[in-house]
């Protein structure tokens, strides 16, 4: 028995029927997801879940690729008078009307309607898809390191998984040519002596050091919509970075009129009173800088979430202590959280800076707040 391996050229198509429509479902699962993504992303089974159920999305019914008779008995249907090309609609069923928005029973069919389950996981790395750290630079003393594999040798021997299957077609091609048998009609033949293997060596990847600053106004003027609001958008950014940054480190800060770090589950349950103040935020955050974070060794990103009632009197300190998180850091996010359809006073005077490293950002409907992660992490 010939132990050589063929090359074929063979069509297999209609052999994966399954795999190719296992495919497209998933295709038109992830379409209705980015569709709904806004509103998705603010459910409250969705953000209190433990990352092991499902959430279920309502798509249509998909139908295979099929030629279909014409029900409505019409002579000559899809036939025409001249030289069809590729593409080219030969007829369409003509629009039924609307029907009445009454009370009374309709008599046209509807569409078939199916809920699909998706994973917390499926639907995070699709949220995620768009989303990365913006500005990351290199800075002087990168001091996170992981092993990361490196493929740099080729063998003889190795696993099947690791096969180059360039070179081996190359050492087959080159066995075949030398070979004092020449036999044009032939397939090509791969035999165990032609396969090579790529193997690796394990070096240490050093990464760029980043600290996330997570501030949230916790006064008695954020309702619990603002606080719901700011809650979910913190909940998504603390996954997207813990997914696509091993490294990543991330501290919580709370205000009312004084500033405090606090615990992750602080962060997200623990509620205040009291009045608002938002420069003593950004002066704890650069003093924290300062003290342990220097501009020339992290990438820093403060991102801030307020209702936007800020102390008159205190609008100017904080426009000049941000004017200096925003020179230290890579990116800053300043957003408010509102329910009409007027800014506030802190949103106007942030507003003065031009530097475009600080990107403010609008909350009004719980769908903007996908809008409002991708705005700063793009």
């Amino acid at each position: 028995m010939d132990d050589g391996i063929i090359v074929s050229r063979d069509d297999w198509s209609l052999h994966r029927k399954g795999y190719l429509d296992q495919t497209r479902h998933k295709e038109k699962v992830e379409e209705v997801i980015k569709q709904q993504l806004g509103d998705l992303i603010v459910d409250e089974s969705i953000i209190l879940t433990d990352g092991k159920k499902n959430t279920k999305i309502p798509m249509r019914s998909l139908e295979e690729f099929r030629f279909r008779y014409d029900f409505n008995k019409r002579n000559h249907t899809g036939q025409g008078t001249k030289k069809m090309v590729p593409g080219e609609i030969m007829g369409r069923e003509k629009a039924k009307g609307k029907g009445s928005t009454g009370s009374g029973a309709g008599e046209q069919p509807g569409e078939d309607i199916y809920e699909a389950e998706v994973s917390y996981e499926d639907l995070a790395n699709i949220l995620f898809e768009e989303l990365k750290l913006p500005n990351l630079d290199d800075k002087k003393r990168p001091l996170i390191a992981h092993d990361c594999p490196e493929f740099n040798d080729v063998r003889k021997k190795g696993l099947m998984a690791n096969v180059d299957k360039k070179r081996t077609l190359l050492e087959s091609i080159k066995r075949q040519a030398f070979s004092p048998k020449k036999n044009n009609e032939a397939r090509l033949k791969i035999t165990p002596e032609d396969l090579r293997f790529k193997t690796w060596e394990t070096r240490p990847n050093f990464e760029t050091n980043a600290v996330i600053l997570a501030m949230m106004d916790t006064s008695g003027s954020m309702g619990q919509f603002e606080k719901y609001i700011a809650r979910t958008f913190f909940f998504w950014m603390v996954r997207f970075l813990r997914l696509k940054y091993e490294h990543v480190e991330i501290r919580f800060l709370a205000h009312h009129t004084e500033a405090k770090e606090v615990t992750e589950e602080e962060f997200f349950t623990r509620g205040e009173s009291g009045g608002t103040r938002c420069s003593s935020v950004y002066k704890f955050a650069l003093e924290l800088i300062e003290r342990q974070y220097p501009a020339a060794h992290h990438n820093i990103y403060p991102i801030h979430f307020t209702d936007g009632d800020n102390i008159g009197s205190d609008n100017s300190r904080a426009l000049s202590l941000m004017k200096n998180l925003v020179e230290v850091s890579q990116v800053v996010g300043y957003g408010e959280i509102l329910r009409t359809h007027y800014s506030s006073t802190l949103m106007s005077t942030l507003k003065r800076i031009t530097d475009p490293k600080l990107r403010l950002v609008t909350i009004r409907d719980r769908s903007e707040v996908y809008v409002a992660l991708k705005t700063v992490f793009s």
